[in-house]
């Protein structure tokens, strides 16, 4: 089968090519999957965001200006797929007091003992608001005013869900290595 670059792909997938549609979609699938499944309670939501991002993309491919990467975009649209799903399904994000764990300290080393899987299966089972403020901000870069924006709540309730993340992620990570070790 011949290897298509993005922009050949995009160009046939404006003509309505389905081999060029079904071409991009395999491309890119599986990056899409990874940033939908970090947002989802589970694979299930995960793929039907999945679904959802890429009827994003090829409902607004031609409005893919060629600055940037293409990926970064699909990327982009995918992140915003699994924000929209979120707020239908909550209200608001808790904003309460931050309860700190002074153990948690202790555990920042401990990471390094973990998987992959270990680690994205954490951050899974995080709640919701803890979960998407952590994805948001440490692995897609969003800074605390645009996830404000992006989530109707206010910076310190970002900056309070991005740390009562950390402080549990800590917290879990600990209690994973010390049963690895016991």
């Amino acid at each position: 089968m011949k290897e298509y670059s993005d922009k050949e792909l995009i160009r046939r997938c404006l003509k309505n090519k389905a081999d060029a549609q079904r071409m991009l979609y395999e491309k890119h699938s599986s990056m899409v999957y990874s940033v939908c499944f970090r947002y989802a309670k589970n694979a299930e939501d995960a793929n039907d965001l999945l679904q959802e991002a890429f009827i994003n993309v090829f409902s607004n491919l031609e409005k893919y200006n060629g600055s940037g990467s293409f990926e970064g975009w699909v990327r982009r649209i995918a992140v915003n797929c699994a924000i929209r799903h979120y707020q239908k399904s909550q209200k608001r994000i808790d904003d309460g007091d931050i309860e700190y764990s002074p153990d948690a300290e202790t555990y920042a080393d401990a990471i390094d003992q973990l998987s992959a899987e270990e680690i994205v299966r954490e951050i899974n089972q995080l709640p919701d608001g803890y979960r998407i403020v952590f994805n948001m901000y440490a692995i897609e870069g969003y800074s605390h005013k645009e996830i404000a924006e992006h989530l109707n709540i206010t910076e310190s309730s970002s900056r309070s869900q991005l740390t009562r993340a950390r402080v549990a992620l800590m917290e879990k990570v600990g209690a994973l290595t010390k049963v690895g070790q016991g």
